[in-house]
C-alpha cells in the first residue's frame, strides 16, 4: 500500500509526521514524502526540514494521499493542485490535515461536501469560498468521494487511526494506537473553540500571528 505525503514550503511538521507515525505501522505500507519544489522542504517553524524526498511529478499512482496543512497551504501551490486533480481518481483515499483542506478545495475536490479544517475563522471562510461545507468535527469522512479531512494539527493522528481501521481492521488500528501510546490526557480542556473562552481563542490567534496556520 503506497501512501504519499506531499510537502510544500512552510508545511506544519506534525500535520505530516503525526499521520506518518500511524500509517507506517500498517502491514505492507510504503510511505513516500514527496517534494513539490526542492529538497529539503522547510517546515513552518523554520527549524525543521525533511530531506530525501521524491519529486512529486514522478508519482503517477498511489493508494493514499495525506496533504498536511501549514501557512504554505495558503499559497497558490499550482503544481500540487494539478497533481491532486490527476491522482485523486486513482487513490483509495485522499485526505488532509488542518489547512491541507484548502489545498484539496483548490483542486476542486471538496465542492458541495462536508469538510473539516482548522477552526480559525479566516481559514473556515476560505474553505467555504472553495465550495466546501465546514463541519467543526475532528475527522470528517466522505465515503462517496473517498475523501477524509481533519481539524487542526493533532487531529491528523485521529484521522490516520480512523483510516488505518478502514484499510485493515479495527483491532489493527487499536494496536497501532497502543503501540504509539496515543492516550491524550491534556492538562486543560480547551482544545476546541466550543470549549475555550473568547480570551483564549483570541490569544491563540495572536500566537498563530501572521502565519494564520
Amino acid at each position: 500500500m503506497h501512501v504519499v505525503i506531499p510537502l510544500f514550503p512552510r508545511y506544519t511538521t506534525l500535520d505530516a509526521i503525526g499521520p506518518y507515525e500511524v500509517l507506517r505501522f500498517i502491514p505492507d505500507a510504503e510511505i513516500t514524502f514527496a517534494a513539490v519544489e526542492t529538497d529539503p522542504v522547510p517546515a513552518d517553524s523554520g527549524a525543521l526540514a525533511i530531506t530525501d524526498t521524491t519529486p512529486l511529478d514522478e508519482i503517477e499512482t498511489c493508494d493514499i494521499v495525506v496533504v498536511p496543512g501549514g501557512p504554505g497551504s495558503r499559497a497558490e501551490n499550482k503544481r500540487l493542485v494539478d497533481w491532486l486533480k490527476m491522482i485523486h481518481p486513482k487513490t483509495r483515499w485522499t485526505t488532509s490535515v488542518c489547512t491541507g483542506a484548502l489545498v484539496l478545495g483548490s483542486a476542486g475536490l471538496l465542492n458541495g461536501i462536508d469538510a473539516a479544517t482548522h477552526w480559525n475563522p479566516k481559514v473556515v471562510e476560505r474553505l467555504k469560498e472553495l465550495g466546501a461545507r465546514y463541519v467543526p468535527d475532528r475527522v470528517v469522512v466522505n465515503e462517496e468521494h473517498r475523501i477524509v479531512t481533519s481539524a487542526g494539527v493533532s487531529a491528523g493522528i485521529d484521522m490516520a487511526l480512523d483510516l488505518a481501521a478502514r484499510l485493515t481492521a479495527q483491532m489493527t488500528a487499536e494496536a497501532i494506537q497502543l503501540a504509539i501510546q496515543y492516550d491524550p490526557q491534556p492538562p486543560f480542556d480547551c482544545g476546541s473553540p466550543d470549549k475555550a473562552t473568547e480570551d483564549v481563542q483570541q490569544r491563540a490567534l495572536e500566537l498563530l500571528g501572521s502565519a494564520t496556520v
